[in-house]
C-alpha cells in the first residue's frame, strides 16, 4: 500500500512516501460528509497528443478547489492506450497504483501492455498522477532534493526515545517548509478532491459511468468515489484494500491516540505474512536455504543486529553502509511484498546470519531491489516522493498530535504485532504537525452508499501492507459489493501475483458485468519456494511497477534505493 522514497548516499528519504500519521487538531473540524462539489464546472476539452508506444498524453484542468469550480485551475497528467477494438469499446478504465503517491501516468505505462487481452481490447487504458504529485501540478515544498536530504534521518524508523525525536525535528522542518513554500496546492490535496477529480476526468473522456481499477492506496480512492458519487459507479474494482474508517477517523476514539499508520493494522498483516514465510520455507527444505526452525534464526539474527549492526557495500555505487536492526525489517518488508522474491529474502537472511562478506551482503540487497522494481531512474530533477504522498496522508486522516501519544502508540503496535510494530506507526508522522489548513475538503464517510454497479473487492489473506480485514471490512460497508478472495501471498492479487483464478474473475466482471459467486476463495498455486506457476518476465515486471509504487519510505532506504 503505499509510496515511493529516494535515498542518496547515507542521507535516505526515511519519512514520507509511505506513511500516514497525524493531523492538528484544527484539522479536527472539516464536515464528516462533504457534497461531491458545490457548483458546476465547465467540462474541459481534453487534446490528446501521441507520446511514444502507442500512448497518447494530455494535461486535463481541473479546479484547484472544487468548491469554486470557476476559480483557480490545476493540471490534471494522464496517459491513455485507446481501446485495441473501437467497435467493442465499453470506456476509459482508470487505474491507480497505490501510495499516496504512486504514479498513474507510470503505472499505467508499465502495465498496460501486460493487462489482460479482453481488458485492452475493450477499454482505453488511462492512467493518471493525482493532484499534487508527480506531473500533474506538484506539492513541492523545497528549491531542490538536496534540501530534503541535508535535513533527513539516516535511521530506516525510529526505535529508541533518541531516534524518535529525531524524527518529530524532521517532521517538524518538513511541515514548516510546506506551510511555507507549499502554495494553494497544499490545502488541497485530500482523497475526496482526487475522486473528484476523476469525475470531471470521466465527463471529459464522455463517460456516463467510471470504471476503475484501484490498488492499495488506490482503494481508498475507490471508496472515498463510490461514496462520493455512488450514481455513477460502472465497472469498480478495488485490490489490496484499506478500511476506509480506520485510515480516516479510526473507530471511536482511535483518531485521537493512534497514528493511522497502526490503525489500518498493516503491522499486522506483515506479522501474519512473515510467519506464512517461515512456515512455507521450513516445509520446503532445501529448496529454502534458511529452512530448519527459520522463524527461530530470524528472530535471533534480528536481536543481534539490534545490538551490533553489519556492513553492506553497495554493488552499484561503491558506498559503505551500516546495517541495522531497522534495515533488516524494512528489507524483509519490502521482500514480503512479492512473494516471487522470498527465495531472495531467504539467502539475505542466511547470509546475515553467517556473517558473509559486506559486498556479498549488498548483493543480496540488490536482488530484492530490482524484483520490487526500484532501480528505475528518476525521471523529474525534483521529484515530490516526500511532500506528495505526505500531503495526501495528512490531509485525510484524524491522528495524534503530541510526539508522546505517537512514542505509546509505537511501544503498544510492537507489542501487539511484533518486528513491524513500529515501521508502520511512524509512518507519515509529519501530519503531527502538518498546516491546519490542509484537507478541508476531505471525507470523512458515511462509507455506506448504495452504488449503481457492483463493487468488486479482493483481499489477499497474507498481504504485508493491506491485511485482509481491510477487504472484508470495505466490502461490509459498502452494500453493493462482492468480496472475493485470494488464499495467498503478497501485496495485491489482480495480475501481480499471477493467479488464475483471480485474474479471469476480475476481467470477467469489468468486461461483463459478472460478479464471482459469494464466498469465492481463488487458492495459491504452488509456493513462492516451488513448485509453482512462476510469473512470466512480463508480468512480474508489472508487479515490479506496482510493488515499486506502494512500499514504505523505510523499505527504500534500507534498499539504498535512488
Amino acid at each position: 500500500m503505499l509510496h515511493p522514497v529516494l535515498s542518496r548516499g547515507r542521507s535516505r528519504v526515511v519519512s514520507s512516501a509511505v506513511a500516514v500519521a497525524a493531523l492538528s487538531g484544527a484539522l479536527l473540524a472539516p464536515p464528516a460528509a462533504a457534497a461531491p462539489s458545490a457548483g458546476l464546472a465547465a467540462v474541459p476539452d481534453v487534446s490528446w497528443t501521441e507520446c511514444r508506444d502507442g500512448f497518447q498524453c494530455a494535461a486535463v484542468p481541473v479546479p484547484l478547489d472544487h468548491g469554486d469550480p470557476e476559480g483557480a485551475q490545476i493540471d490534471i497528467e494522464v496517459v491513455r492506450l485507446p481501446a485495441g477494438d473501437p467497435a467493442q469499446r465499453i470506456g476509459s478504465l482508470l487505474l491507480n497504483p497505490g501510495g499516496p503517491g504512486g504514479s498513474g501516468v507510470q503505472f499505467a505505462r508499465a502495465v498496460a501492455d501486460v493487462l489482460p487481452l479482453e481488458l485492452r481490447a475493450r477499454f482505453d487504458i488511462v492512467g493518471f498522477d493525482p493532484r499534487g504529485i508527480n506531473l500533474s501540478t506538484p506539492l513541492r515544498c523545497f528549491e531542490n532534493l538536496d534540501q530534503v536530504f541535508a535535513i533527513l534521518p539516516t535511521f530506516a524508523f525510529p526505535d529508541t526515545p533518541a531516534e524518535e525525536e529525531a524524527q518529530r525535528l524532521f517532521d517538524d522542518q518538513l511541515s514548516a517548509a510546506c506551510g511555507r513554500n507549499g502554495g494553494a496546492i497544499l490545502d488541497h490535496m485530500s482523497t475526496a478532491d482526487v475522486a473528484r477529480d476523476m469525475d470531471v476526468l470521466r465527463e471529459a473522456f464522455g463517460d456516463e459511468e467510471l470504471n476503475y481499477l484501484g490498488f492499495s492506496y488506490g482503494s481508498v480512492l475507490g471508496q472515498n468515489y463510490a461514496n462520493l458519487f455512488p450514481d455513477r459507479v460502472g465497472a469498480f474494482v478495488i485490490d489490496a484494500v484499506v478500511d476506509p474508517i480506520a485510515w480516516s477517523t479510526g473507530y471511536g476514539q482511535d483518531g485521537e491516540t493512534t497514528p493511522f499508520g497502526t490503525r489500518i493494522q498493516s503491522a499486522d498483516g506483515a506479522r501474519r505474512t512473515l510467519e506464512e514465510f517461515f512456515r512455507l520455507c521450513d516445509e520446503a527444505g532445501p529448496d529454502c536455504v534458511l529452512s530448519g526452525d527459520a522463524g527461530g534464526r530470524f528472530t535471533a539474527l534480528a536481536e543481534r543486529l539490534r545490538a551490533q549492526p553489519m556492513t553492506t557495500v553497495d554493488p552499484v555505487t561503491g558506498e559503505t553502509f551500516a546495517l541495522t536492526y531497522q534495515d533488516l525489517i524494512a528489507v524483509t518488508l519490502g521482500a514480503l511484498y512479492a512473494p516471487f522474491t522470498w527465495p531472495d529474502l531467504a539467502v539475505f537472511v542466511a547470509d546475515l546470519e553467517q556473517q558473509v562478506g559486506p559486498e556479498v551482503l549488498g548483493q543480496r540487497l540488490a536482488a530484492i531491489r530490482t524484483g520490487l522494481g526500484l532501480e528505475a531512474a528518476l525521471q523529474e530533477e525534483y521529484p515530490n516522493v516526500i511532500e506528495g504522498p505526505t500531503g495526501v496522508g495528512c490531509s485525510d486522516s484524524v491522528n495524534p498530535t503530541s510526539l508522546e501519544a505517537w512514542q505509546a502508540a509505537a511501544d503498544s503496535a510492537e507489542e501487539a504485532y511484533g518486528h513491524f510494530g513500529r515501521l508502520w506507526n511512524w509512518t507519515f508522522s509529519a501530519c503531527a504537525s502538518w498546516p491546519a489548513t490542509a484537507g478541508q475538503d476531505r471525507y470523512l464517510g458515511p462509507w455506506t452508499a448504495e452504488t449503481s454497479s457492483p463493487v468488486l473487492v479482493v483481499g489477499n489473506e497474507f498481504d504485508p501492507a493491506t491485511p485482509y480485514q481491510g477487504a472484508v471490512a470495505a466490502s461490509e460497508l459498502l452494500p453493493n459489493s462482492r468480496l472475493l478472495t485470494y488464499g495467498g501471498w503478497g501485496h495485491a492479487a489482480f495480475f501481480a501475483a499471477g493467479n488464475f483464478c483471480v485474474d479471469a474473475h476480475v476481467t470477467r466482471y469489468l468486461v461483463s458485468g459478472e460478479l464471482p459467486e459469494a464466498g469465492t476463495v481463488c487458492a495459491p498455486e504452488g509456493t513462492p519456494f516451488g513448485p509453482t506457476s512462476a510469473l512470466t518476465a512480463s508480468d512480474a515486471a508489472a508487479a515490479a511497477a506496482l510493488h515499486a509504487g506502494a512500499v514504505p519510505p523505510s523499505v527504500r532506504r534500507a534498499l539504498h534505493a535512488r
